[in-house]
């Protein structure tokens, strides 16, 4: 998907980078290498951020973005993204980077990931695609769990760390609205108080995959689950207002997505999902009526 979405203009690669859902969350066991095991179904939607790649002759990377809070080196996943790249292949030249951001940070909906994937493979095309898709991918993978899944998106099962995914049959079109309240969550926080939490629900991921089997988007509203919420939403109550609200606006289904704390909800009709939307945006800053992308 991204090597669709990326435009390539001169020494310069146009990129959009998507963010995603969490149609099911379980986290299965702790490791000995301190990860843990997971079994999630992810879901691109159509909010993107955009991000250009300028190819230069220094060996130097350079990385801006339109948010004065971002880091601007080394901390930031894309900047790590190019240094990797630029080290594994060990090419003369460097990387000017803007990203555009539009995803909320620190929302559950992989927007570093998704940078860190769109840029790796804007440095790949700009560079005559020096690595193949797999190298790419398992660079990706030494960066972020989620980032191998940000490479082709739609609608994919990810195991493991997050790393092993197997393509579903894609998720019925429907209006996916995002509303994230001004908190942040630290995922690693909420791992570590997964393990001794009371998960007394978990996800039927079977179930999930019949209803996208049958095209069914009341199943797939249906079985939404995501063990991580009972944790985030315990610290931040809110979260369960919001999911609360939106059922009440018409909402087939609502979850928190990733570690939270942002909540989608589920609309197979515009008209009610934009009045939800407009209702939100009264009391929010980062609300977005978006749609399922594959």
């Amino acid at each position: 998907m991204l090597a669709k979405d990326t435009v390539i203009t001169g020494r310069r690669a146009i990129s959009r980078s998507y963010a995603k859902i969490n149609l099911t969350l379980d986290v299965l066991s702790k490791r000995a290498d301190g990860y843990h095991d997971i079994k999630m179904i992810m879901q691109t939607v159509s909010l993107f951020d955009l991000i250009l790649v300028d190819r230069i002759r220094d060996r130097r990377i350079s990385i801006a973005t339109n948010l004065r809070y971002l880091p601007n080196n080394d901390k930031n996943i894309a900047y790590k993204a190019a240094d990797a790249f630029l080290n594994k292949t060990g090419l003369d030249g460097g990387v000017k980077i803007m990203i555009h951001k539009n995803i909320p940070v620190a929302a559950g909906l992989a927007g570093g990931s998704g940078n860190c994937a769109a840029v790796l493979t804007a440095i790949n095309m700009l560079y005559g695609n020096a690595l193949s898709d797999q190298e790419l991918k398992t660079l990706g993978a030494s960066l972020g769990a989620d980032v191998p899944y940000c490479f082709n998106g739609g609608t994919q099962i990810a195991e493991g760390i997050g790393e092993k995914l197997t393509r579903l049959t894609a998720i019925p079109d429907a209006y996916i609205l995002l509303v994230k309240p001004p908190i942040n969550v630290s995922t690693a926080s909420i791992y570590e108080q997964i393990d001794s939490a009371p998960i007394s629900v978990r996800p039927d991921t079977k179930a999930m995959e019949q209803a996208l089997c049958e095209n069914n988007i009341h199943g797939v509203a249906d079985n939404l689950c995501n063990v991580m919420e009972s944790v985030t939403e315990k610290m931040y109550p809110i979260i369960g207002g919001i999911k609360h609200k939106m059922m009440l606006n018409g909402a087939l289904g609502a979850i928190m997505s990733g570690s939270g704390p942002t909540v989608f909800g589920i609309f197979d009709d515009y008209k009610t999902a934009k009045a939800s939307a407009d209702s939100f945006s009264l009391q929010f800053k980062d609300v977005f009526l978006t749609q399922t992308k594959n």
